[in-house]
């Protein structure tokens, strides 16, 4: 599960014969297809039904990124709102 969603937010951000690639990969037609496949998956299993909505499954979804690159807007906000995933900038040049 953990590969699988890594593998399409990957998708979600890159472009050309790189995600065409990934998405025959994964089975799937179109981006907004995984991405609203992943958006399902990703709330059906973080909740459970109970009053405060605990977790079925609890897994690390998230990424670190240098703070030099620049994301785009639509990307963030794919990874955030689909796949309910943290994105931090962070200091990989000078921090060790």
């Amino acid at each position: 599960l953990s590969c699988k969603v890594v593998l399409s937010i990957i998708v979600a951000g890159s472009e050309g014969p790189t995600q065409h690639q990934l998405l025959s990969f994964l089975g799937s037609k179109s981006i907004d297809n995984l991405n609203s496949l992943a958006s399902k998956l990703v709330s059906a299993v973080l909740y459970d039904d109970a009053p405060l909505g605990g977790p079925r499954l609890s897994f690390v979804n998230g990424g670190w990124i240098e703070q030099s690159v620049s994301l785009h807007p639509s990307f963030k906000q794919i990874v955030t709102t689909d796949y309910k995933a943290a994105l931090a900038s962070v200091d990989f040049l000078t921090k060790v």
